[in-house]
Order: structure tokens, then C-alpha cells, then sequence
């Protein structure tokens, strides 16, 4: 009979500080995240020396809380995963030392973990993989289609040029004086608004699978620009809808057209725009359409924390990877 397998995740990437433990990659046996909103609300955004402190901070505590509601000791354990990178330096060097300390100290493989391959397999905490699939991540730092043929195998095909679509949001939230985090309040001001003004929409060459923000980011500060010198009256929800849903739609019909052109079993969304209610029902209603089956993680799932990261390296456990005590943090680490 096949041992079952725990695996301890670390996340420290932004300004989440997260422990988790995992069986079998699949089933999420405890998941402790300490949040710094609150601290880096007052500045409208992430102060990256801030979150490092913090991450300092609660390390320890999260640690512990993340053992105690496991009822597991050390001696479970098979092995420790951290995310080494993509993300702030500083947040993400707290996590990789704490990891490095720990694998030391107790005599457990370290396995260095990326980030957006922690986003794509939240899902397979909610549901089994099948290949090959079309993951579509979605988050302040990454607009991303990547192809998989298995396990561990990322084809990236579409990517940003530019901004990624939460950083357009949070950048447009902030414009409308919204308060931080952003995107989650443009979503709210959607459904109550009306599509009624014509934002672009940046389809680039008629075959690419890339994305572009920037230029719809920038005509929405130009139309709000404009409107105050004209001393035009436009509503913050009619600009929330119909900025969503330019970027709705430019991310929903490059996914469709990607998932017919590669054939693929399944699609999967990641990332913390995931949680957007706008894209989740418009890619619902475009793939039940196409009876490809779709997965989304639950909202606690969608943004950061430890369970995802131990869900892919458990797969990188499986594979017989390993990383070395000299591990670092890499900052821009690519999907590979």
C-alpha cells in the first residue's frame, strides 16, 4: 500500500505569510495565511520593506498554527516546499530561509517551487488534471496561457507585454480613489454599472495569444482626465463595468480560441483575479457552452497562500526533484 505523502508549502511571494500542509497533493490537511492588508492599505498599495518585516514577524507563528491544526508532528513530514520566486525579493527571501533553515534543522528534502505553478495546481486541490489542458493565470503581476502536456510541463503561449490585468485594476481603482485592494472593489462597482462607454480592446496580432493593459489602462485615466476638465459628470460604476468588461473580453475569447486550437481536455484559471465574479460567470458561460470542462478554485484559493505551493511540489516531489541547501530567491524566476 502506497505511504501517503505530506508535504509543508511556504509562501512569502508578496505580502501573505503562509503555512500549509498537504496530502497527497490533493487534499489540504491545514492552510494558515496572515494577511498584511491592513498594514499597506494606508499607502494604497504593497510597501515591499513592510511586508518583508512582516513576513519576519509571523513566520514562527504561522508555522505552528499550520502543525497544530494538522495534528501532524515533523517526523509526518516529507519534505518542505517554498516559493523561490517570481515576487518581491525581500518578502520572498524571508520564505526561502525560513525553508532552508527548516530542511537543515530537521533532515527534509527542499524543493524550490514557482509561483504561478503553485496558482495552477490550487486547482488540482479542488479536482484531478487532464491533459492536456489550458491553464489561464490571471493576477496583479501575471496575464498568462500556458499549455500543459503533464505534469510539471509548462508551455507558456500568451503572456503581458505590459501590465497584467490586475495591475491595470488596481491602477484604475486608484484613479476612481477606491480603496486598497482594488480590483475587488472595481468588481463590486461592475455589477451595478452600465457598459455605456467604449473602452479598447487590445487584440494585437490576429494570432497571438498575448495581452495588453496598458493602452486600456491609459484611456480610462484619459477619459477620466477629460471628463473633469469638461466638468462632465461620469459615474465611477459605468467606468468599472466598462473597463471589466474590456478586459473580460479580451481575456475570456483568447482562452476560448486557445482551448479549440490545442484541443485540450480541460481549463483552468488561477491566480487572485480569478476571484473577479465578472470573469468567473463569463468563462463559465463561454465553456459550458463548448462543453469543455472548467475548473476555478474557490475564492481562498484564488489568492495567495501555502496549499497551492505544496500542491506543485508535490508533483515536483513525485518527479525525484530536489534543491540544494545555496537555494536563493529569484525575483523574476520564469515558468519553465
Amino acid at each position: 500500500m502506497k505511504k501517503e505523502t505530506y508535504i509543508l508549502g511556504i509562501e512569502t511571494s508578496c505580502d501573505e505569510t503562509a503555512v500549509a500542509i498537504v496530502k497527497n497533493g490533493r487534499e489540504i490537511i491545514s492552510n494558515v495565511v496572515a494577511s498584511q492588508i491592513e498594514s499597506h492599505k494606508r499607502f494604497g498599495g504593497v510597501v515591499p520593506e513592510i511586508a518583508s518585516r512582516h513576513h519576519v514577524e509571523q513566520m514562527t507563528v504561522v508555522l505552528e498554527e499550520a502543525f497544530n491544526a494538522s495534528k501532524l508532528s515533523w517526523e509526518d513530514i516529507d519534505a518542505i516546499t517554498v516559493t523561490e520566486g517570481p515576487g518581491l525579493v525581500g518578502a520572498l527571501l524571508v520564505g526561502v530561509n525560513s525553508a532552508k533553515a527548516l530542511a537543515f534543522a530537521k533532515q527534509k528534502p527542499l524543493i524550490g517551487v514557482h509561483h504561478i505553478a503553485g496558482h495552477i495546481y490550487a486547482n488540482r486541490l479542488e479536482k484531478e488534471f487532464q491533459f492536456p489542458l489550458l491553464a489561464l493565470i490571471v493576477s496583479g503581476g501575471h496575464t498568462e496561457l500556458v499549455l500543459m502536456k503533464d505534469h510539471g510541463v509548462y508551455e507558456v503561449i500568451g503572456e503581458t507585454r505590459d501590465d497584467a490585468a490586475g495591475e491595470a485594476y488596481d491602477k484604475v481603482a486608484r484613479m476612481l480613489k477606491l480603496p486598497y485592494p482594488g480590483g475587488p472593489q472595481i468588481d463590486r462597482l461592475a455589477e451595478v454599472g452600465e457598459e455605456n462607454i467604449a473602452f479598447p480592446r487590445a487584440w494585437l496580432e490576429e494570432d497571438s495569444y498575448d495581452f495588453s493593459f496598458s493602452g486600456l489602462k491609459s484611456s480610462v485615466i484619459n477619459k477620466i482626465h477629460n471628463a473633469k476638465q469638461r466638468e462632465e459628470s461620469l459615474k465611477d460604476e459605468d467606468i468599472a463595468a466598462s473597463f471589466q468588461a474590456s478586459v473580460i473580453d479580451v481575456l475570456t475569447k483568447k482562452t476560448v480560441r486557445a482551448a479549440k486550437e490545442f484541443n485540450v481536455k480541460q481549463v483552468i484559471v488561477a491566480g487572485g483575479v480569478a476571484a473577479n465574479r465578472g470573469l468567473r460567470a463569463e468563462l463559465e458561460a463561454q465553456f459550458a457552452d463548448l462543453a469543455i470542462p472548467l475548473i476555478i478554485p474557490p475564492l481562498k484559493l484564488c489568492t495567495d497562500n501555502a496549499a497551492m505551493i505544496a500542491a506543485a511540489g508535490t508533483i515536483a516531489y513525485e518527479q525525484g526533484r530536489r534543491s540544494d541547501l545555496d537555494l536563493n530567491a529569484n525575483a523574476s524566476l520564469l515558468l519553465k
